[in-house]
């Protein structure tokens, strides 16, 4: 265990909260920060990682090589099912942080997070805990507002949502860095990498890329000086979660669902397919038209990702990434498909968007085994059904032309290139 301050909470900790939350926190200047860390729903992490000191291992890899270093900021962990331990540390005066990585499902009706949430703040308020911020770490444009919205929709206690009104403020924030699932392969090479800990069972591999932009409301709520470490404090993050949605994550779905019908496996792999990378340049096309940012900074954030999707050595699997579409592509693409026919009906819904919509179509109609996804239509669907499940209100005749359409060039690159729809390839990776 650490002798940081246990001043953060985190809910749902995984890969990638040890990749970013952790690693920013062990970063930050002054104070010494410490996480209490809690699991979803399996209390695998929380075991291997009490059983090393709650110390672990985190690889940075870039395409030459892999850097070790050994992050000690989680000082103590507990399984999701602990809820004794949840309410205490929710209520302790030293905890004035809470954050989670639970999904974009963890914030829609019939999850438990917000009644979690919602229990430890009512054990914040009868001990007198004081102010608190509850900050969304998830792929969500206005996650701050959205985790409000969860939060108080889940209290039934009318003194308890006046309270919550008026001591937890609710920073939106944008976080990126992909932080792939580590493999078998992974633990046998860090024995001899130089910097990890000894006997590590639970590293973290990572890419060289971080970023993470927060809304400058905590409202003298203490924190670390994230700032100090690369934190990127505005006063509005939604350009930043627009960018990262639109450019990455959206992109991310698009060769997912058309790199797993070309026959590809990776990131990597489906980047260095010219049909894949002409989509994926279409994509952000579409979105460099709707950013509100400098064109420089786009064009700087459009490389960077070249880069980081070829890099070979993160093995960033596509059928990972391709999970949960019915909840991820209505904010990677759909509204960015809403925000070009605001500005202009007559561009209609751009070739890239329409790309990455009929390829999920046929991820769903013709590789229903790799569907993990409970709101995906089924494998007799129609574009009608696509749509109706993401986006009723884009089931116009022009819309549903052009994803037919882009749905008949998929067929067609797929059958010049001679393959069939990906149906093998382990499953590894991290959602994104």
């Amino acid at each position: 265990m650490t002798d940081r301050r246990p001043g953060i909470v985190h809910l749902g900790v995984g890969a990638f909260a040890r990749a970013h939350l952790a690693w920013y926190t062990a970063h930050a200047d002054g104070e010494p920060w410490g996480i209490t860390a809690f699991t979803g729903r399996s209390p695998d992490t929380a075991d291997a990682l009490n059983a090393q000191g709650c110390r672990y291992t985190l690889v940075t890899r870039a395409a030459d090589g892999d850097v070790a270093e050994v992050v000690d900021t989680i000082a103590a962990a507990h399984p999701g099912s602990d809820d004794t331990a949840w309410r205490h540390v929710v209520a302790s005066p030293e905890t004035t942080i809470v954050t989670l990585t639970v999904t974009e499902q963890g914030y829609r009706s019939g999850s438990d997070v917000p009644a979690r949430l919602v229990a430890g703040l009512d054990a914040r308020r009868a001990a007198g805990g004081g102010r608190i911020a509850l900050m969304s770490l998830d792929n969500l444009t206005h996650n701050g507002d959205v985790l409000r919205e969860a939060v108080l929709d889940a209290v039934g206690d009318e003194g308890l949502g006046a309270w919550i009104e008026s001591n937890v403020a609710f920073p939106s924030s944008m976080v990126d860095r992909i932080t792939p699932a580590t493999t078998d392969a992974d633990l046998r090479d860090l024995a001899g990498l130089s910097g990890a800990l000894d006997g590590d069972r639970v590293p973290v591999v990572t890419e060289p890329f971080a970023e993470w932009v927060l809304e400058d409301a905590f409202d003298g709520i203490d924190r670390p000086a994230w700032e100090t470490a690369g934190v990127r404090l505005v006063d509005d993050v939604t350009p930043y979660e627009q960018r990262k949605l639109w450019l990455l994550n959206g992109s991310h779905s698009l060769l997912a669902y058309l790199g797993l019908q070309l026959g590809h496996e990776t990131v990597a792999s489906a980047m260095d397919d010219p049909v894949c990378r002409a989509a994926v340049d279409q994509l952000w096309d579409d979105a460099a038209r709707e950013l509100p940012l400098p064109a420089d900074e786009v064009t700087a954030a459009r490389d960077a990702l070249v880069d980081r999707f070829r890099n070979p050595r993160i093995r960033h699997t596509l059928r990972q990434i391709a999970s949960g579409g019915s909840q991820k592509l209505p904010v990677r693409v759909v509204d960015l498909v809403r925000h070009r026919l605001d500005r202009s009906p007559s561009d209609g819904i751009g070739p890239g968007a329409a790309t990455a919509l009929a390829a999920w179509w046929l991820h769903c109609t013709d590789q229903p085994e790799f569907v993990d996804d409970a709101g995906a239509p089924g494998p007799d669907s129609d574009v009608h059904d696509v749509l109706r499940v993401i986006a009723p209100d884009l089931d116009t005749t022009r819309v549903v032309a052009a994803i037919t359409a882009a749905a008949d060039r998929i067929r067609a690159a797929r059958a010049a290139a001679g393959t069939t729809p990906a149906r093998t390839g382990a499953d590894e990776g991290v959602p994104a």
